[in-house]
Order: structure tokens, then C-alpha cells, then sequence
């Protein structure tokens, strides 16, 4: 089963960084060896990344760069990520546009705009927010994919999780597991989509940092 993967070209078109920049943070360690991946395609050998991790570590290093020297970034982020103690009412997050206002309404209590929530309470309706964004999943099955973040995720700790997003006849479930777990189907299942926690962590802090927080 292939995660979501990015090509290096794709990477730096959308970010509009250099091939110098991407390498030059490799060297500094602030995008880890493992995420560049090398895979043949019809052209060669081709390097790719974890879409949303990469995309969310490129954003916040290129928020950060003007204030921290590299080896200053380096070292923030080898720590434990501080943004686990983030926590924003649904007001701020439907101001600072981190997911739709849509999700919002729909996972994240609008009748409380002053209510608090937790990065993993966040994390949750981004979760969704993300699927519906790419046109994965419907809203009755983001309905269930949330319901099943709020009441799994927590049982997976520090370890984080990792969500299949499977359909076979017309028919969708969501399968759970922890990160790395090397799941089978049977014939006729087909991949919709496939979440890790951590990568999806990743990106939310790149739209936090973004934003200032």
C-alpha cells in the first residue's frame, strides 16, 4: 500500500524553493534522510516525500528561516513538537482559516465559538477537513471517519495512529492501526486513501506556524 507521496520536481514547483535549499536543509537535518525516498519510474530513478510531512516541514522552515539561524531550527525540531500544547477556541481557528469554515460548522461545536480545543481535538476535524479538501470522501463519511478519530485516536498515545480509508462495492470503512502496520485485504478492496498521525501533525504545524502560533 503506497502512502501519498510527492516527486522532488512537484515539491519545489509548489513551494518555490531550490534544489540548493532542499539539499542544503538535508545537510542541517532539518528534513530527515528517510523522507527522501528513491523509486524507479519510466524516466529513471526518481526521488519522492511523504506529501503532507514534507509539505508541512518545508512550510514552517520557511517561516522560521528570518528568525532562527538553520542550526537553531535543527535543534527545535529534534525536540518533542510544542505544538502538542497548542490549544485555540473554534472562533480563532475559523478566523486564522486552518481548515474550512465547512468542517468547522460541521465537527467542531459552532454552537461554542469560545470552546477550547485540543491539538488532537484539532487534529481530528483537520483530519477530515484534509479528505474533503482533496474530494476522498463525502460528508457522511467524514461524519464517520471524525467519529472514529474521536473515539480511537486517544487509545494510541505518543505512538500515534495510522488510518486506512478503504471501499469495496460502494462500500466504505476505516481501519485503524499503529504506524508502520503492514495491512492486507482481500480482493476487490481498493485503497481510498491512507493517514498518519504524524504526517498529518506535520502539516497542521506548518498552517500553525504560518499563522504565527
Amino acid at each position: 500500500m503506497e502512502e501519498d507521496l510527492i516527486s522532488k520536481k512537484e515539491l519545489l514547483d509548489e513551494t518555490g524553493i531550490s534544489y540548493g535549499q532542499l539539499y542544503r536543509w538535508k545537510r542541517k537535518q532539518l528534513i530527515p534522510e528517510e523522507w527522501f525516498i528513491r523509486k524507479s519510474t519510466f524516466t529513471g530513478q526518481e526521488t519522492f516525500f511523504p506529501r503532507a510531512r514534507i509539505l508541512g516541514r518545508v512550510q514552517h522552515i520557511l517561516q522560521k528561516k528570518d528568525d532562527l539561524s538553520l542550526d537553531e531550527l535543527a535543534d527545535q525540531l529534534s525536540e518533542p513538537a510544542s505544538s502538542y500544547r497548542i490549544s485555540l477556541t473554534v472562533s480563532q481557528l475559523k478566523e486564522r482559516n486552518i481548515v474550512s469554515v465547512g468542517s468547522l460548522e460541521r465537527f467542531g461545536r459552532p454552537e461554542a465559538e469560545g470552546l477550547q480545543l485540543s491539538f488532537e481535538q484539532i487534529l481530528n476535524v483537520f483530519a477530515a477537513d484534509w479528505l474533503l479538501s482533496k474530494g476522498e470522501l463525502s460528508w457522511e463519511e467524514a461524519d464517520r471517519l471524525y467519529q472514529t478519530l474521536e473515539s480511537h485516536a486517544p487509545g494510541y498515545g505518543e505512538k500515534g495512529w495510522e488510518l486506512f480509508f478503504v471501499r469495496k462495492m460502494g462500500v466504505s470503512f476505516f481501519i485503524m492501526a499503529l504506524p508502520g502496520a503492514g495491512l492486507a485485504f482481500e480482493e476487490g478492496v481498493r485503497l481510498v486513501s491512507r493517514l498518519r498521525s504524524a504526517d498529518l501533525a506535520e502539516l497542521l504545524n506548518g498552517r500553525l506556524t504560518e499563522d504565527g502560533l
